[in-house]
């Protein structure tokens, strides 16, 4: 009850505010989401925004303009205002982004583009149309992708059936998508919102993400297409007594992909091993909640829940908001070897808590979220245990100003992030075993909206560590990252278990992001090298256990992106 009174509480001060500006920032825009980020650090932006609820609005940024950080072209760039100043039609930027993948899929929070070998382009833009409180905002987009085929785990000759059991009979992640090339066009970032003070509540298929991660988020990032949902958000920081306050409440449907497992020439491992998931949609429902103490400047803190469950699975409103008292019901299920079984654990549910600190003095951020995807059956066994079924993130970005080049900062930045089960489930795995991450005996599709992660887009069972250091000058820079990649430890461990066979991709790459007048730009290069590919080797002749031969492959990614702002 306490959490209801203070969820009203907080809507109540928000209708007494002032009205907003309708202009968002979406999840991803290249080059400027970042450049708002650097600037918080700089001390030129609310270090009262945590940057764990986006998109961010114009009003919560400090802009009249978000696609206009400088001002270069004056403030009113509207195709239409009107003359009582009630209204305004705006046309949002036009881009087109450009990612080539030369031996198989790699790369992730990147939307609606799909995880394919080969090339494939995103074409976007929009309006926005504000009168009084209500904001339209149509940004559609295009997708067409190649979708080469290339080799994939459901088709390997040591562990297809293995694989199945594990990944893909229990999410929707589909290695090929079609045996053509694919196209989409969706609505992208478009929503239909009104606005009273610091609070927004309408439709949406907007991206969302939830979380101080920059390379992942464990429960809500841009990895996937957004989705159809309804929301009611704070647009800027809502300020109290003792602090500030933003958070998001979320109810939307999610899709399956639509394609098979697997779909290559020469495997029938599919039609041998696939077994068929319901053919339903999916409720998501979820929020995220964000405190930032009014005695500690630039600490945010958080806590984020969401929930999963198959249509057919709701039977009450209670099924709609599970958040306080979510029902139960007994349903029956074929698992991941086509074995019917009963269970009453209808709900795919996760929860994290986060935190963000950002010393605008020392120039630094450091933040962190931890989840787990089973709760804690009470407070000793948290305190006890609290490895148990989690996964984490953690980073942090500092700026180094360069006395010899004023205006011009090193940036340094690391972030690793781990999903793999941990020795807590080795141990317990009898009595007390535990999913992997974005997976579900119940809810077969998983923690997906059209074949890809919501979440991390390292995907089920991964780990990833990140560093990177660049060139910063405003809006402009150019770097080198340097990051490592462990493919699903869970499926490794459970069934490969031969240390001579992890899956580690490794890479290096060289990106930059520049303006120039009205337009926007970026590039990145970038070599993986992957051991062990697909956990694959030749056997080793005689007794000595390292005297084999490797399976690794090499990839080339490639992205390019231009955007033009009017």
């Amino acid at each position: 009850m306490h959490i209801r009174y203070l969820l009203y509480s907080l809507c109540l001060i928000a209708v007494l505010q002032e009205n907003v500006l309708g202009q968002t920032l979406p999840v991803g825009t290249p080059v400027l989401e970042d450049y708002y980020r650097r600037l918080q650090l700089l001390g030129k932006v609310d270090s009262s925004l945590s940057f764990s609820v986006r998109p961010l609005s114009a009003e919560a940024l400090g802009q009249t303009n978000v696609f206009n950080p400088d001002g270069m072209w004056g403030i009113d760039s509207n195709l239409y205002t009107r003359p009582d100043g009630t209204g305004y039609i705006q046309a949002l930027p036009i881009g087109l982004d450009y990612k080539l993948n030369g031996s198989y899929p790699y790369g992730w929070n990147d939307g609606a583009m799909v995880p394919t070998g080969g090339g494939q382009v995103r074409i976007y833009g929009g309006i926005l149309a504000k009168y009084r409180f209500l904001t339209l905002q149509l940004q559609p987009e295009l997708i067409y992708a190649t979708n080469n085929k290339y080799k994939g785990m459901a088709n390997s000759p040591g562990y297809g059936l293995e694989w199945y059991r594990a990944v893909g009979n229990v999410i929707d992640m589909p290695e090929y998508f079609g045996k053509t090339v694919y196209t989409r066009a969706l609505l992208g970032q478009s929503s239909l919102k009104a606005t009273f003070g610091s609070v927004s509540f309408g439709f949406s298929t907007e991206n969302l993400y939830w979380g101080p991660g920059m390379r992942n988020s464990l429960l809500m990032s841009n990895n996937a297409p957004g989705f159809p949902h309804f929301t009611v958000h704070t647009s800027k920081p809502v300020r109290t007594p003792i602090g500030s306050f933003e958070g998001q409440l979320v109810g939307g449907t999610l899709r399956a992909s639509g394609f098979p497992t697997s779909l290559t020439p020469e495997s029938l491992h599919d039609e041998l091993y696939a077994v068929e998931k319901p053919d339903v949609n999916r409720y998501f429902s979820g929020f995220v909640a964000s405190y930032q103490p009014k005695w500690i400047p630039g600490l945010s803190l958080g806590i984020i829940r969401s929930f999963v469950v198959n249509d057919n699975d709701m039977k009450g409103f209670g099924d709609y908001l599970p958040f306080f008292k979510p029902s139960v019901k007994e349903t029956t299920y074929l698992d991941g070897a086509g074995v019917e079984r009963t269970s009453t654990e209808v709900r795919d549910r996760y929860g994290s808590v986060f935190f963000r600190w950002v010393m605008p003095k020392g120039q630094l951020e450091v933040y962190g979220e931890y989840g787990r995807n089973v709760k804690a059956e009470n407070g000793r066994d948290w305190m006890v245990q609290p490895s148990y079924s989690r996964g984490y993130v953690l980073g942090f970005r500092k700026l180094v100003p360069l006395g010899f080049s004023p205006g011009d900062y090193l940036q340094l930045g690391a972030e690793a992030t781990e999903l793999s089960m941990n020795n807590t489930y080795f141990v317990n795995r009898v009595n007390r075993a535990y999913p992997t991450w974005y997976t579900h005996h119940v809810v077969r599709d998983g923690y997906t909206h059209r074949g890809q992660v919501l979440g991390a887009g390292i995907g089920p069972g991964s780990n990833m560590q990140t560093v990177s250091i660049a060139w910063v000058r405003g809006i402009k820079q150019i770097g080198f990252e340097l990051e490592r990649l462990m493919h699903n430890e869970d499926f490794f461990y459970m069934y490969v278990a031969d240390i001579r066979r992890s899956w580690a991709d490794f890479g290096w790459s060289l990106y930059g992001e520049w303006d120039f007048d009205r337009f926007l730009g970026y590039a990145r290069i970038q070599k993986v090298h992957s051991y062990n590919y697909r956990h694959e080797f030749l056997m080793p002749e005689g007794n000595s256990f390292w005297n084999f031969e490797p399976q690794d492959r090499n990839n080339f990614l490639m992205r390019l992106g231009v955007a033009y702002r009017f």
